[in-house]
């Protein structure tokens, strides 16, 4: 498959993973404790907030993403 097609599958693919993920919270949501839905805001402003900001590359945010989910990821483990 030549690199722009490949490409393009990718965009295709990426947001109709989007369109699921969408179509799921609502049901998942009615599911989650209070704290749980706290900590899953927490991450996921954050992550909306880096993607907004278009002076980061994926993998800067990625990187960050890492380390600041990580303890909300620990709590929610142990929680």
């Amino acid at each position: 498959m030549q690199p722009r097609a490949l490409a393009k599958n990718l965009d295709r693919q990426i947001l109709a993973t989007h369109r699921r993920f969408v179509k799921a919270m609502p049901e998942r949501l009615g599911t989650m404790r209070l704290d749980t839905k706290e900590r899953y805001f927490a991450v996921l402003s954050v992550l909306v907030a880096k993607l907004e900001a278009s002076d980061k590359s994926m993998r800067d945010i990625m990187q960050e993403m890492m380390g600041e989910a990580a303890t909300v990821i620990l709590q929610e483990l142990q929680g």
